[in-house]
């Protein structure tokens, strides 16, 4: 919880999304970093990834393929905070993986891996003890999404038991595909913030500094996940010196927009 605040205390926030297990994950997550990522999301490889579009399909699939498991994604998690003791981490992923072996047992591994919260996307609010509970005993934050469908009758089910930042995917539809309008995320934004004091981060389709800007002149953090991917894709092993250059272009924007 610590990690989350302050990071989102500088001003708005840069999270970035790659997945575990595809190309050097390691100095991947290391590059990311160093190009001014204020939150790490560490994609948890799975066979059916309901939200996501092409580019993330295509990664958790490389992952998979290379043979990556849920043990792997901790052991790169545990040597990322012995690295980098300050920077959030969360894990983002579906639920079978998340509760296989009981949400306890998970809930424990992202302790001991020093993970600062789960994003779970097929677990909604409504069923919360299915993960929410374990999590939350051991102090890893469960960040909820919130849609474009979310109106106000459910919101306060979505930000019950949420807590690190609360993701806005300002799309109805799949990761990389698409951006929302700019003026529908900002009224969305409103109205997030105004039922809660969590940050609030805007994810689904950003891919430019410009469009990082203007999201951050309203939003605490922006979300980019396919765009890194595709610098994975392109590059494979050689690919921590481009996320690293594109990564600061993001920052440098995020930043600088209040």
């Amino acid at each position: 919880m610590t990690r989350f605040a302050n990071a989102f205390a500088k001003g708005p926030a840069l999270v970035c999304f790659i997945t575990g297990g595809d190309g050097d994950t390691a100095s991947n997550l290391d590059a990311l970093v160093a190009g001014g990522a204020d939150v790490i999301e560490l994609g948890m490889p799975f066979t059916d990834p309901m939200a996501d579009g092409p580019a993330i399909q295509e990664a958790n699939l490389r992952a998979l393929a290379k043979g990556t498991r849920t043990a792997d994604i901790f052991r790169i998690a545990t040597e990322f905070r012995q690295r980098h003791p300050n920077v959030p981490l969360v894990l983002m992923g579906y639920a079978n993986p998340m509760t296989i072996r009981g949400p306890e047992w998970f809930a424990e591994e992202c302790a001991k891996a020093g993970v600062d919260g789960v994003i779970c996307v097929d677990i909604p609010s409504e069923e919360d003890a299915a993960l929410g509970p374990a999590l939350r005993e051991k102090g890893v934050s469960l960040i909820r999404l919130a849609t474009p469908t979310t109106d106000a009758a459910r919101l306060p089910k979505v930000l019950e038991g949420s807590s690190g930042f609360l993701y806005y995917v300002s799309v109805a539809g799949i990761t990389g595909m698409q951006q929302a309008a700019q003026g529908s995320i900002e009224e969305a934004v409103a109205r997030l913030k105004a039922a809660s004091d969590i940050p609030v981060a805007v994810g689904f389709g950003v891919r430019t500094p410009e469009q990082a800007a203007a999201i951050a002149k309203v939003a605490d953090g922006v979300v980019v996940g396919s765009a890194f991917i595709d610098i994975v894709k392109q590059y494979g092993d050689a690919a921590p010196g481009p996320l690293q250059d594109y990564t600061a272009s993001l920052a440098q924007a995020v930043h600088s927009a209040r």
